[in-house]
């Protein structure tokens, strides 16, 4: 995967260079009001952990990395680039702890935070809802038109709220339509399934990034003819195909990685437009960590 990079004035070996005339580095608070004006902690779910995890608002973040998940592996990348943030899609903690002790890899990652001076913030589904967010991305991608929300937001904007459904310029078979989803996505082990004859024609398309199988109703409602989203549970999506008799909708099921990977760029690229507008300049990264959890994948004839 290729690393988009911002650089606005920070020297390589991490000694600060000197910053253009009017412009200076922002706060953890700056960033987390950029954040705020982009994604609004207002959009998210209920259920869900959003914002500032680890840092301090006053602290320097000219160094910011992007990622879906806060792995390891991403830490490890982080703090040897000298980020002074992350912007997470995922959440570090989503599920109440009573304990961040280093000898969890929870604990640990918090104490790694700490330590380097680097802050942590999550921007989960009020990523997904807001404006530009991953599953405006994935329609984009797609090229999809008139595009909607598939569930939207109780307090946001029309164009606001979870997945999106929108139409095709013109129709295509399932088949072909399945290949343009597979090559906009990055490669992982799992690929890309499908549920559907091949050859039907489709044009009404609904996506949600990340897990989706919450949103049938909705897709039924909406008349999209595919469904792309990720891990499609055995049950909910055997119910929706035996209910459709084997008409629409369709179903496409992707990586949770590579669903949500597609927005870190745009996203990166959102937040360094705002900061500069504000007279901030900073150096801004998206990971280039492949954090799908699976290595490989066994089908007929390997």
């Amino acid at each position: 995967m290729d690393q988009n990079e911002h650089d606005s004035g920070v020297a390589p070996s991490g000694i600060d260079a000197p910053e253009p005339p009017g412009m200076h580095a922002p706060t953890v608070g700056d960033v987390l009001l950029a954040i705020e004006e982009l994604w609004p902690e207002s959009l998210a779910e209920d259920w869900d952990e959003v914002g500032l995890v680890a840092g301090r608002s006053g602290k320097r973040a000219d160094r910011i990395l992007f990622t879906v998940d806060p792995t390891a592996a991403v830490l490890d990348e982080a703090l040897d680039w000298g980020a002074t943030m992350i912007v997470s899609h995922h959440p570090l903690l989503l599920k109440p702890v009573s304990s961040v002790a280093a000898s969890g890899f929870k604990g640990e990652a918090i104490h790694r935070l700490i330590e380097a001076g680097c802050a942590l913030v999550t921007v989960h589904t009020n990523g997904d809802s807001a404006v530009g967010g991953v599953s405006d991305v994935l329609a984009d991608a797609l090229g999809l038109q008139d595009v909607q929300p598939l569930t939207p937001a109780a307090d946001g904007l029309p164009e606001e709220g979870i997945g999106r459904v929108g139409n095709l310029g013109s129709p295509v078979t399932l088949g072909d339509f399945a290949e343009v989803v597979f090559s906009i996505l990055p490669a992982v082990a799992g690929g890309v399934r499908v549920a559907g004859d091949k050859d039907a024609l489709v044009r009404r398309v609904a996506v949600c990034g990340g897990a989706g199988d919450s949103l049938f109703d909705r897709v039924r409602s909406s008349r999209a003819d595919v469904y792309v989203t990720a891990d499609l549970r055995h049950h909910p999506a055997s119910e929706v195909r035996e209910a459709a008799a084997g008409a629409t909708p369709y179903l496409i099921d992707v990586s949770h990685f590579g669903s949500e990977w597609l927005w870190l760029t745009p996203a990166a690229e959102a937040l360094a437009g705002v900061l500069t507008d504000q007279g901030f300049t900073t150096d801004i990264r998206v990971s280039g960590v492949n954090t799908d959890p699976w290595d490989f994948v066994l089908t007929p004839g390997h």
